[in-house]
């Protein structure tokens, strides 16, 4: 399946104005990527303050990376598809940290990912990897800005968790370097996190539990953030020696931050359900059966899940949805 892509093109990279270290030859980015399918799983909610997508098909993302802030566009040269082969995507950024980010462009973009190792065992995943050609596994390199909007999504509503983000992230973060989409901010760095008074997470619709773990890590952000660089076992057993992180939220996490192909998600509400009814009609599978249903994609596990995702078979809802909690009524 490999052999239909064309040869990889190049990013263009642009250096920004403030000083920052000039970026060297460019590099590559996967042919014929799907801008907003690789890089959607970033997105917190429609309204999240550090992602942002322009009528042009640019996408916006603001990140704290290791040497600061930093504002990242990232485009399709002359206006081609998204999904357009020969499409040439061009990165730009600003900030003290666009050295960095223009650095990780690639594997952001799916340069790392191998798509050409997925197999394809059933007919409703081979349909929807036709489909979906463009789709790549983002490695962002940055784990603490995955880790905590993962661990807001503990246990509540996905609109719940959204909102406590968009709130933190506006309040205690700072605006997006460069020039930015109006409202964009990059996350606060650790210690602020660590800082948060207890009624600011009160405010925020975040119990203390959530709030505790997210404190918690942000106190030990840097042996955190050194699992980019592990292999995604290790780096979900760093992320698990943190009390309450468990193995839904560290999946989430290293999904991202480690672009790992196999790191499907267990403990999740809907996924068995829909992988059971997806591959085997079943919608009462749970987390076991689950992982045998997709024992063959082995290597490939988080692919193929997203795959099914991206099918649009879901079992149909026999229960209301969940109601959103509101911490600040009590």
């Amino acid at each position: 399946m490999a052999g239909r892509f064309r040869p990889t093109p190049p990013i263009t990279r642009t250096t920004i104005r403030g000083g920052e270290t000039p970026v060297p030859a460019p590099t590559t980015a996967p042919p014929g990527l799907d801008l907003g399918l690789t890089l959607g799983p970033l997105r917190r909610g429609p309204a999240d303050p550090t992602f942002r997508v322009t009528p042009d098909g640019s996408i916006w993302r603001a990140s704290r990376t290791p040497d600061g802030p930093g504002t990242i566009r990232l485009s399709v040269r002359d206006g081609a598809g998204a999904g357009a082969a020969a499409a040439e995507p061009k990165a730009e950024a600003w900030g003290a940290g666009a050295a960095w980010l223009l650095h990780h462009a690639p594997a952001l973009l799916g340069a790392e990912d191998d798509p050409a190792a997925f197999v394809p065992r059933h007919k409703l995943v081979l349909a929807t990897h036709r489909r979906r050609p463009g789709l790549r596994l983002t490695r962002t390199g940055l784990v603490l800005e995955s880790l905590i909007p993962t661990i807001l999504e503990q246990k509540v509503t996905t609109t719940e968790a959204y909102g406590a983000w968009r709130q933190l992230v506006r309040k205690f973060g700072e605006p997006a370097p460069g020039p930015a989409p109006e409202g964009m901010h990059v996350m606060p760095d650790a210690r602020t996190w660590t800082q948060i008074p207890s009624w600011e997470w009160h405010l925020a619709n975040v119990d203390g539990k959530r709030s505790a773990t997210i404190v918690r890590a942000a106190r030990v952000a840097a042996r955190l953030e050194e699992a980019a660089l592990m292999d995604p076992q290790a780096a979900r057993e760093r992320l698990e020696l943190i009390p309450g992180i468990g193995p839904w939220t560290s999946a989430e996490t290293i999904q991202r931050s480690n672009g790992a192909p196999d790191e499907v998600t267990t403990g999740d509400l809907h996924l068995p359900g829909i992988v059971g009814w997806a591959l085997a009609g079943d919608r009462t599978t749970d987390d076991e059966a689950m992982l045998e249903l997709l024992a063959p994609y082995a290597g490939q596990r988080h692919r193929a899940a997203r795959l099914i995702l991206l099918s649009g078979r879901v079992p149909p809802r026999r229960a209301p949805r969940m109601t959103p909690g509101n911490i600040t009524a009590l």
